[in-house]
């Protein structure tokens, strides 16, 4: 407990370190990993069960020849390639979004350092670095936030790309 405790004051310092901005990181990290956890658990536990269910029915089809058969495959494999694909869109952007939202914590930051230097001039190094370091510490959370998700939502894309060919080839034309 007294762990998790220190754990949240030394948050809490480098959050008020780098200003406000940084909860909006955290947020969108938030978010981030939620959904690609989501996705990971759909990936290994509802997809193969879906998948299954697709194949059965198919096998199960008198008719898988006619052009009727095909275009009834293809919808299939379409609406799997839909759930498959699902919230990808917006993990990818997260991603993206995260630097951007860590500049904005650059540009907050540099403008706390200018208003310092137009009221107290450029000779009080002090005031000046709390802004510094308000303009470089959400830059970096906002870069460590997106490549945290950027290896992760690669590797739910291939992950997604792998389990739709899979369904592909398990419905064979007859």
């Amino acid at each position: 407990m007294v762990y998790l405790i220190g754990l949240w004051e030394s948050v809490r310092d480098f959050i008020a370190t780098g200003g406000d901005v940084l909860y909006a990181v955290a947020a969108a990290l938030f978010l981030m990993w939620v959904l690609m956890i989501e996705r990971y658990w759909y990936l290994t536990s509802v997809f193969p069960k879906m998948k299954k269910q697709i194949i059965q029915d198919w096998n199960a089809r008198a008719d898988t020849k006619s052009w009727y058969a095909h275009r009834i495959r293809e919808a299939w494999i379409s609406e799997a390639s839909d759930q498959l694909n699902a919230r990808m869109l917006i993990i990818r952007t997260l991603v993206a979004m995260c630097p951007l939202i860590g500049l904005l914590g650059t540009v907050t930051g540099m403008i706390s350092v200018f208003e310092t230097m137009a009221t107290q001039g450029t000779s009080n190094a002090r005031l000046m670095a709390g802004g510094i370091s308000m303009a470089t510490i959400p830059t970096m959370a906002g870069m460590v936030a997106a490549l945290s998700g950027l290896f992760i939502s690669t590797r739910l894309e291939a992950k997604v790309k792998i389990a739709r060919e899979k369904l592909v080839d398990s419905l064979p034309y007859h």
